[in-house]
């Protein structure tokens, strides 16, 4: 029995990051050998072991035969007999194909460290099409690496679009997806990885509501500062992911002018409170991904109030204090939090005391001009009963909107 690390640990030193995690393969051995050995099973069909102490996981050298559709479609092979090439043949990139052996020698079969030194993703055999997840895999990959340079080789992504074309993704999981594209949109560049499934064909079948957004910008020509949405879309995600990791952020801020593939007038623009036309796209989106319920809530709450958060300036202060409650920022702050980052993206920018203003900094502001309003302090119980306590208290934070915002007037 041989035992080797493979995988993303190596990869990570040779390019100077820190290891989190370890994955070792063995060659040479069985289930029934590793549980003597006090290895614990946590797979049947792929048996994967953890060890007893580092309770780092072990898994049997192995081969796959495709013999269906998706990612599940494979027969794998266990057997003793299974060589270190053999299993490593079958992973998807070569800068993810090195091994290490007890010794600490690196074997390195399929080039690995080349690509990793001329900053290339390459596939390592012809089996990197039969998995669609790759597609997804690649993308992240390219989207984790490109601040070094890192480019997809032309031949690896002719074949991810040939797994495109063949509508393999249409099998994978929902929740695969949403997992590969958290995960792409946790690393440094997430917009990379949007651009990748986008120029390989894969958000037709992935996104299709991003997909429509994106060939309804481009057959629109919708220009917001003389720039194609698409490309504001991407460099808004580009932009906020250097403040930010909350995925939360990344993803709404990205899809916040899906609104503008729905034509809104010049004349009613401005009065446009909640915009229900793209939230149809969103609403698809998030159910067919099982995407988490706080996430859907922060994408409709930045999708749907686009518009009107955008003219902000001319809204009067009664539907400014709706918007808070409907948020129910009141009991969660943390939802306008992560309003914090947005800014004005049109043509007309606002001066306040000389600088730029900042869109999230100014709901802040007030919301913090109205959130000690409350019963306790600000309504006699004896004057008001039941509901007519909910409407002084919404009249009082009108009104206290009001008068701040008619201080800060005259710096506009």
């Amino acid at each position: 029995m041989k035992i080797y690390l493979v995988g993303g640990a190596i990869r990570d030193r040779l390019l100077g990051f820190p290891v989190h995690d370890r994955d070792w393969v063995v060659v040479g051995s069985t289930p029934q050998k590793m549980l003597k050995k006090n290895y614990l099973q946590v797979g049947k069909d792929f048996p994967v072991f953890i060890h007893p102490k580092t309770r780092e996981e072990y898994a049997l050298a192995r081969t796959e035969k495709k013999n269906g559709v998706g990612y599940s479609g494979f027969l794998f092979d266990f057997s003793s007999k299974i060589t270190l090439r053999e299993d490593l043949i079958r992973r998807d990139l070569t800068i993810n194909a090195i091994a290490q052996d007890k010794y600490g020698n690196i074997i390195d079969l399929f080039n690995g460290q080349k690509d990793i030194k001329k900053r290339i993703l390459r596939h390592v055999s012809s089996s990197f099409i039969e998995d669609p997840v790759r597609v997804l895999r690649v993308a992240r990959f390219a989207a984790t690496l490109s601040h070094l340079g890192f480019y997809i080789a032309k031949e690896t992504l002719t074949l991810m679009k040939l797994i495109c074309k063949r509508k393999e993704l249409l099998y994978l999981t929902p929740e695969r997806i949403w997992k590969e594209t958290y995960k792409g949109l946790c690393v440094r560049n997430p917009h990379v990885y949007f651009k990748i499934l986008y120029h390989c064909n894969a958000l037709l079948y992935l996104f299709p509501e991003i997909n429509f957004f994106y060939r309804k910008t481009n057959f629109l020509n919708f220009h917001v500062n003389y720039m194609n949405i698409l490309q504001l879309s991407l460099m808004e995600l580009s932009r906020i992911s250097k403040f930010t990791m909350d995925v939360d952020i990344r993803f709404s801020y990205f899809l916040q002018f899906i609104s503008y593939v729905y034509s809104i007038s010049d004349k009613n623009i401005e009065y446009c409170f909640f915009y229900k036309k793209p939230i149809f796209l969103i609403k698809s989106l998030c159910t067919r991904l099982k995407i988490p319920k706080e996430t859907q809530k922060i994408l409709i709450i930045v999708c749907g109030f686009h518009n009107f958060l955008q003219n902000i300036i001319n809204q009067n202060s009664k539907l400014i204090v709706d918007f808070f409650d409907i948020i129910d920022v009141w009991r969660k702050p943390d939802r306008l939090k992560k309003l914090i980052y947005l800014e004005f993206y049109g043509t007309t920018k606002y001066n306040y005391k000389n600088s730029s203003l900042v869109l999230g900094k100014l709901l802040i502001s007030m919301f913090s001009a109205i959130k000690d309003i409350s019963v306790h302090t600000d309504i006699d119980i004896k004057l008001f009963q039941g509901i007519a306590i909910k409407h002084e208290l919404y009249r009082l934070r009108v009104n206290r909107l009001n008068q701040w915002r008619k201080k800060i007037t005259k710096n506009f």
